[in-house]
């Protein structure tokens, strides 16, 4: 994990910005080894952490307590912005010993979140890969990645290049819930269009499935279905996971909002990943789903394309999780 020191706190008057502080700090590294080869890319940049996306779910929230601050609203509202981090990746970039390997960004906060807007990092990284020619791939709910498709386009001429969009549901009420502070989830699907007619290859990871709020056939389908006509790469689902410090935040916001829900996520997150059985299900359904859209036809993948060292259930699961905790 990269070293940060810190060297100023920041706040700005402005709607999109208010109640939230900037810590702007320089990271001595920026490029992170993946820890276990359990992933299956080495190598991570995440020019952010915390997330004004402020998820209720987010996979990410322990991250912070790393930090001495806290997994709920420190999470949210106290981003630390690592402004250094174009210079030191063309550094890093240089370096006799780095081989040119895929780099995964998205993997730990939203490189595309608010802070974005206005610190503009993901540009001069991108720049950076483009004039290395190194390949790499965004995980994101931020359409404002559409800033940047000039970039994109340009990267994909030199080397392997791709794109995500986390979407796991097409509900607006449950999207108001769970996920204040990200872009409608139609605004993501229309950036997933405009990525993919641009050459971009970009899939749909429905995540997280949340039991009893998203999970209903119909919410299901209407995401594969959507997916498939903006010209996802690939859709795969992954099911609510419920890790230790992210329980704690997301427990008693579900006993607040829906309590007719608490026994049974009681039930079912005894374990972090919840029950296999319901993980495979999910996994059969969607399958199904882009299959019965004719997503198979248009070579839409039911499972990402990144699941290459390991295609069991349960490695899937992992991997997906891990996605959110780099």
């Amino acid at each position: 994990m990269d070293q940060l020191f810190e060297i100023a706190r920041k706040t700005f008057d402005t709607p999109e910005f208010r109640g939230i502080t900037f810590i702007e700090s320089e990271a001595k590294s920026i490029i992170n080894r993946v820890p276990g080869g359990a992933l299956p890319f080495d190598w991570t940049i995440n020019p952010y952490r915390g997330c004004s996306h402020a998820c209720v779910y987010c996979f990410a929230r322990p991250t912070h307590t790393y930090l001495d601050m806290n997994a709920g609203r420190d999470f949210e509202n106290k981003i630390v912005v690592k402004v250094n981090a174009p210079e030191v990746l063309r550094r890093e970039l240089a370096a006799k010993r780095w081989k040119g390997e895929h780099i995964a960004m998205g993997t730990g906060t939203d490189p595309y979140q608010r802070a974005e807007g206005r610190y503009r990092l993901m540009r001069g990284i991108m720049e950076a890969l483009i004039d290395h020619r190194n390949p790499f791939s965004i995980l994101t709910k931020g359409t404002l990645i559409l800033r940047d498709l000039d970039l994109l386009e340009r990267a994909a001429e030199v080397a392997p290049v791709s794109a995500a969009f986390s979407i796991g549901t097409l509900d607006e009420q449950v999207w108001r819930e769970t996920e204040p502070g990200t872009p409608h989830p139609k605004a993501r699907m229309d950036a997933v269009r405009t990525l993919t007619e641009a050459g971009i290859p970009t899939g749909i990871l429905m995540a997280p499935i949340l039991p009893g709020l998203s999970d209903a056939p119909e919410q299901l389908r209407s995401v594969v279905e959507a997916a498939i006509e903006a010209g996802a790469t690939h859709v795969s689902p992954i099911l609510l996971h419920l890790r230790p410090g992210v329980r704690e935040e997301f427990l008693p916001w579900l006993e607040t909002e829906h309590p007719d829900l608490v026994a049974r996520y009681l039930q079912m997150y005894r374990q972090p990943y919840g029950p296999k059985a319901k993980r495979e299900a999910l996994g059969r359904q969607v399958s199904s789903l882009v299959a019965a859209a004719g997503g198979v036809r248009r070579g839409v993948e039911p499972a990402r394309r990144f699941f290459r060292r390991d295609r069991s259930p349960h490695a899937m699961e992992q991997t997906a999780e891990q996605l959110r905790l780099l």
